[in-house]
């Protein structure tokens, strides 16, 4: 009687080998719908959720890689550095460890290179860089780009990702976007197709001087792309603000940007506006 009451005469024995841990970095979880992927199949993907279309973001150099035909990028302007023009406290240190850990030597890289056999100058902004914020390097590096697309009568691309301008360098970064933007007027004076692709996020005063200048402007699914955040301005006009504001398909809806494209199709799409724009063998 009771003999329910006795504990069990079986033995639960735990296996002698350890459980099978996932290794790191094999799998990544969808910020857009939680999925697990296997990194090598995001980055087959040109690293876009195959579930739900996220975009991840990516570097310059994998960007560049997937838009230039093979071989075709040639790097100019590695040379122009960031310096400290304030005396910034700590910022010589950031701006090491941001080259250490992405490679580069700025949060931009730029050259010259082909895309569909058409020769282009292009740039291309990496939001691991400081978030891709604008210095006086970074709005150099655009301008002598500008400037070698109007020598060489080349169409200039621009690829923006990046939280604005650099606080660390105060009006010297803004004094970026004046710059950008005359460079911009002479590209248009001197009949240079400029086009304009914003990633996720182009915001700041990057998108308020040469990124929301392009003769065409792309964007890619999900960007966000605005001045101000979202927050920061429903903080201050003390109002809800429709939903996906400042979301790509948002602003295409209403006409701030020309087409949302995917990164799949980027490549096609740009080979296409660059034959549209090929006038008489330009950039050929």
């Amino acid at each position: 009687m009771f003999d329910f009451f006795k504990k069990s005469k079986y033995v639960i024995v735990k296996p002698e080998t350890p459980s099978r841990e996932i290794p790191d970095g094999l799998w990544q979880k969808c910020p857009g719908c939680g999925e697990i992927i296997f990194n090598k199949e995001l980055e087959k993907n040109l690293k876009v959720c195959p579930k739900c279309g996220y975009h991840f973001k990516i570097t310059a150099y994998e960007r560049i890689n997937f838009l230039c035909d093979e071989g075709s990028f040639v790097e100019f302007g590695r040379g122009v550095l960031g310096s400290n023009p304030l005396g910034f406290p700590g910022y010589e240190e950031k701006l090491a460890e941001a080259r250490e850990k992405t490679g580069l030597t700025e949060a931009v890289v730029t050259g010259i290179g082909r895309i569909n056999g058409t020769k282009a100058v292009i740039a291309v902004m990496d939001p691991n860089f400081i978030m891709a914020s604008m210095g006086t390097a970074v709005g150099e590096k655009i301008s002598l780009a500008m400037e070698k697309a109007i020598e060489q009568k080349l169409p200039f691309i621009v690829f923006t990702a990046s939280g604005g301008a650099r606080m660390q360098e105060g009006i010297f970064s803004l004094l970026q976007m004046a710059k950008t933007v005359q460079l911009v007027n002479r590209l248009n004076a001197e009949r240079i197709f400029y086009l304009v692709v914003m990633t996720d996020p182009t915001t700041g005063g990057v998108s308020a001087s040469f990124a929301a200048l392009g003769d065409i402007i792309l964007a890619e699914p999900g960007a966000l792309i605005g001045f101000a955040g979202p927050r920061v301005i429903e903080q201050t006009i003390r109002q809800k603000l429709p939903e996906g504001f400042q979301r790509a398909e948002f602003l295409e809806q209403h006409g701030f940007v020309d087409a949302v494209v995917s990164r799949d199709k980027l490549k096609e799409v740009i080979a296409k506006l660059l034959a549209l724009h090929n006038q008489g063998g330009l950039g050929a």
